[in-house]
């Protein structure tokens, strides 16, 4: 009786499957959390009040990305905000800063309760932004006058331990200016990112 010969087949690992499944399970877990993370910034850096924000940020020659930032950081784009110290609406004007642009622009008509209206409380936020854009020319610094005032910010430029060449902060001694710049800039950074198509 002829007993035929055989050959016992080896199993073919499954290693090199796995590890193909697993790069491309991992690079499809990678580009939906990527698709996520751009979905979740496009909404915590929205673009709101543009035509508001488009004109007075043309008419005050301010950055409107800086604009968007400011709003941003300020009220989250809520016109009825209104800050522990008072301050009012998108960009958050304090009452006696209000007084002063209000004379500084020459507008009779406004009252502060106008603040959280969003027209006026971006027409005064922008001509503000402007009036520091031109006084300090850079954003760090403006954010830090928007925050703490242009004499602060004058008197840090003015010492050599806060500034080398007394147009740039290298160093701010308030930590909650230092950390409100920080966030606007960000921000700023951010609404470029994502909204300039000339950048």
């Amino acid at each position: 009786m002829e007993v035929r010969g055989y050959r016992r087949r080896r199993k073919k690992s499954k290693a090199p499957l796995v590890i193909i499944f697993l790069i491309i399970a991992a690079l499809i877990i990678g580009l939906v959390g990527v698709y996520a993370y751009g979905v979740y910034i496009e909404k915590t850096h929205p673009i709101r009040y543009e035509n508001y924000v488009e004109q007075y940020s043309r008419e005050f020659h301010v950055d409107k990305y800086l604009v968007y930032a400011v709003i941003k950081t300020e009220s989250g784009f809520r016109p009825d905000a209104v800050s522990n110290v008072g301050a009012r609406g998108l960009m958050q004007i304090m009452e006696e800063t209000f007084d002063w642009i209000k004379f500084k622009m020459g507008d009779d008509e406004s009252v502060y309760y106008d603040m959280y209206d969003p027209k006026t409380n971006i027409r005064y936020g922008c001509w503000l932004l402007g009036y520091l854009t031109e006084e300090f020319g850079n954003v760090e610094a403006v954010a830090a006058a928007y925050h703490a005032g242009r004499g602060s910010v004058n008197n840090w430029l003015s010492d050599k331990r806060y500034s080398s060449d007394g147009v740039h902060l290298d160093d701010i001694p308030i930590s909650d200016t230092a950390h409100y710049v920080s966030k606007i800039t960000k921000a700023k950074d951010t609404y470029v990112r994502l909204y300039d198509n000339n950048k």
